[in-house]
């Protein structure tokens, strides 16, 4: 009997996602959006602003857009095998994506009536890198702070698409109102971080793995001052999850689970998931989040 052939390894897409936070009355808050139902890749879901870098985003006029070069946002991008105008790439789609998901433009000392106008015009179809160059907008990229970089489980048989997403964090514009875009996203909205887990478990929203964990790291902060401090006082951590397929169903182990290839734990939370009644939870229950 042959034996059959191997899919395929799937290889991952360059893709850029930014948190945007700010300070509310319980704590920290981080801009969460609902992706469309139709959506291809997480349907439903609640995310960060984020998606996959395009030519635009590495084309010559971007990068001559950006605030910092692309060696300085190689350096702070801390991936050695990364070269300058990739990494400069990945800032400009994390602050691409915001605009066009929820409409909040990171740019450098751009007046109100600038953005304004750049919004409408990008809703009317304006690329992004012509906007800015018209208006003559600068990217605030110093105000991204790299936080983590996910790859999607090499998992060929049940999956069409991975991402090497980057993930950003930034301190929302004290004015920015999040509009969600009605293509991509349905829903924008403000949540503490403890909050949207809660929303998570009690089945009102629905997470993904990366921004679960996203949101147990930021939970342990008291405000986006020490949000920001933690993202510079390190580098961002790389997480490939290792799935592990179990009698009681498919379980995603991190780096510090005794079933991942890295042993050394390398962010706060669970170190695995059980996938049960479509949901990712912790082994220990919901408190098991936060121990």
């Amino acid at each position: 009997m042959e034996q059959a052939t191997p899919a395929p390894a799937v290889v991952p897409k360059a893709a850029a996602t930014l948190i945007l936070v700010r300070d509310g009355a319980a704590g920290p808050e981080v801009l969460m959006l609902k992706r469309h139902g139709l959506s291809d890749v997480l349907g439903e879901a609640h995310v960060f602003p984020g998606g996959k870098v395009d030519a635009g985003d590495i084309s010559d006029q971007a990068l001559a857009l950006m605030e910092e070069s692309p060696d300085v946002l190689r350096q702070r991008l801390a991936e050695p095998a990364c070269d300058d105008r990739t990494a400069a790439a990945l800032f400009v789609a994390a602050i691409r994506e915001a605009v066009e998901e929820a409409s909040i433009l990171m740019a450098l000392n751009a007046s109100a009536a600038q953005c304004e106008t750049a919004l409408a015009r990008l809703r009317g179809g304006t690329p992004f890198v012509k906007v800015l160059e018209d208006l003559r907008i600068t990217l605030a990229t110093s105000q991204l702070v790299p936080w983590s970089r996910w790859i999607t489980p090499n998992r060929p048989e049940q999956q069409r698409k991975r991402f090497d997403a980057r993930f950003f964090v930034a301190r929302a514009p004290a004015d920015a109102a999040a509009l969600h875009d009605g293509h991509e996203t349905t829903e924008a909205v403000w949540m503490n971080a403890r909050q949207a887990l809660e929303r998570n478990w009690a089945r009102e929203i629905s997470l993904a793995p990366p921004q679960i964990m996203t949101l147990v790291h930021l939970a342990r902060h008291a405000d986006v001052e020490g949000i920001l401090a933690d993202a510079r006082s390190r580098s961002p951590y790389l997480i490939e999850p290792h799935v592990v397929d179990a009698p009681e169903g498919l379980r995603l182990c991190y780096p510090g689970d005794p079933l991942h290839p890295v042993r050394e734990r390398v962010m706060p939370g669970p170190l695995r998931f059980v996938f049960r009644d479509k949901r990712f939870e912790p082994l220990g229950g919901f408190e098991a989040f936060f121990t």
